[in-house]
């Protein structure tokens, strides 16, 4: 009776692939949730480039601009960074130009928690080549502190910068003559 009993079992398959499923199902839904959460920061990522992007464009298309024009600007850069939260978006523009072999900054403007306008006349690290003595730059800097929403997947923040460099376009250099100097 009991050998019978045991053949039955053994050879029973009924609820194999319930079994398989519930093997394989948390494994799935932890690398569905995973690429879920890559996606959302590489988005934030991506739109965070754009506005760095957008707020150099915007500045060196321009002969002059005033801190009115540059705040305009800034917003814009929030809107770019909808669905996702502003709090933690800092951006700044500056206009450096290279003067004895050094980029030094002729105005600046930020906006965004911590941080800061660059300081007029500081020198500015900028790539190697990219502009000759005597010419004018506009640098946009732009960081993102991005929280996932699922904080058991990450933990913490992940911080993004990028840094644009552009040419003015209608002028040897795009003026701020009302920025305040720091």
């Amino acid at each position: 009776m009991k050998r019978s009993l045991i053949r039955r079992l053994t050879g029973d398959e009924r609820g194999v692939s319930a079994i398989e499923f519930a093997l394989i199902a948390p494994v799935m839904i932890a690398f569905y949730m995973g690429m879920t959460e890559f996606c959302q920061g590489f988005m934030a990522q991506k739109r965070m480039g754009h506005v760095s992007s957008m707020v150099a464009d915007l500045v060196s298309q321009n002969d002059t601009v005033t801190p009115a024009t540059v705040d305009d600007i800034f917003d814009i850069g929030g809107l770019i960074m909808a669905p996702f939260p502003t709090a933690t978006l800092r951006q700044r523009v500056s206009s450096v130009t290279l003067s004895s072999g050094v980029a030094r900054v002729d105005w600046s403007r930020s906006r965004g928690e911590g941080e800061t306008a660059r300081a007029t006349g500081s020198a500015i690290d900028i790539p190697a080549d990219l502009i000759t003595e005597g010419q004018s730059l506009i640098v946009s800097e732009v960081t993102y502190d991005y929280d996932s929403a699922a904080d058991y997947l990450m933990p913490g923040l992940t911080r993004f910068e990028q840094s644009q460099y552009l040419r003015p376009r209608k002028s040897e250099m795009t003026r701020c003559p009302t920025c305040p100097v720091t």
